[in-house]
């Protein structure tokens, strides 16, 4: 993961563990083939997709915590 990203993300969620859980729950979902809502750039990685869509607001807790 990329500590840019996780700095950037944590300004949006400021709660640690909930980042932790919202990421890994997406990662886990983007592995499952769930569609990934931002643009994919090389060298990114599932856990930095992740934090790119939360930072951009395309997720929220309610929205990881439906599927």
């Amino acid at each position: 993961m990329r500590a840019d990203l996780v700095e950037q993300a944590a300004l949006i969620v400021k709660d640690h563990p909930v980042l932790i859980n919202m990421v890994s729950k997406r990662v886990r979902q983007i592995v499952a083939g769930h569609a990934v809502l931002v643009e994919r750039r090389p060298g990114l990685r599932e856990a930095d997709l992740a934090l790119l869509e939360i930072i951009q607001g395309k997720i929220t807790i309610e929205s990881v915590d439906k599927n």
